[in-house]
């Protein structure tokens, strides 16, 4: 047993104490990435009841928290881990993290006008100006963009679209800095390190393991204990890597 000051000890092969008593170890690092569906608070819990993104993990799944948000009505790539420096990187605007949108709006947009949405637009909390923007398709009343931001502030799509005279119908984001949304099912999910999530394409989630979300009706908020998931998924293996 050592006692001095400055002792060194590794955690993963000695015994720690304080006053007698051990401490526990770091939580392991895990890491979700997630398909939000539409009808979900991007939030561990909410107060008015609605169904929050942790209800589509499965019982058993490490305490994650969502990296950013997307709204109630938004769907798309998020990512749950309890990283906090992973976190941090991808969050704080001094790294200008990119965040690649797939967003409807109404009535018709032309190539002849994608030199107004280049130029952006001066919000009540500054300018909101695109990284890229392109025309993906035209519908007969509206029109899917693809626009990349280089931060995340509040509702900033939606309120720089709506300036322009375009508001948004629908909402989807398929890219957040090095990481892809591909081709995986909305309300489904994968899990692995940083290494293979971000290994990620648009052809393949590239995952570890991946998982469906338990029924809608047994994954209430008082009814946890009551959902349904298959044997694969309750055991599918759940990231514990330190990067």
């Amino acid at each position: 047993m050592r006692r001095e000051p400055g002792a060194q000890a590794d955690p993963e092969v000695d015994r720690i104490t304080l006053d007698g008593r051990p401490l526990q170890g770091a939580e392991a690092r895990a890491y979700v990435l997630l398909h939000k569906p539409r009808g979900y608070v991007t939030s561990r819990a909410d107060p008015q009841g609605r169904p929050v993104v942790i209800d589509l993990l499965p019982p058993g799944a490490p305490r994650v928290f969502p990296v950013g948000r997307l709204d109630y009505d938004a769907e798309g790539l998020l990512l749950l881990t309890n990283d906090g420096e992973l976190t941090n990187r991808l969050l704080h605007p001094r790294y200008e993290i990119p965040r690649v949108y797939e967003v409807e709006v109404e009535r018709h947009v032309s190539p002849r006008d994608l030199g107004r949405w280049r130029r952006g637009v001066v919000l009540p909390d500054g300018p909101a100006v695109p990284a890229a923007i392109s025309l993906l398709r035209r519908g007969p009343r509206s029109t899917w963009i693809k626009l990349t931001f280089a931060e995340g502030r509040y509702r900033e799509v939606k309120r720089y679209c709506k300036a322009l005279g375009h508001p948004v119908i629908r909402l989807r984001r398929v890219q957040f800095g090095p990481l892809h949304l591909g081709s995986l099912p909305a309300g489904t999910w994968t899990t692995g390190d940083p290494g293979s999530t971000t290994s990620t394409n648009k052809s393949s989630t590239s995952s570890i393991s991946a998982g469906r979300p338990p029924s809608r009706s047994a994954s209430s908020r008082g009814n946890r204990t009551g959902r349904t998931l298959s044997r694969s998924a309750r055991c599918s293996s759940w990231s514990a890597s330190s990067p």
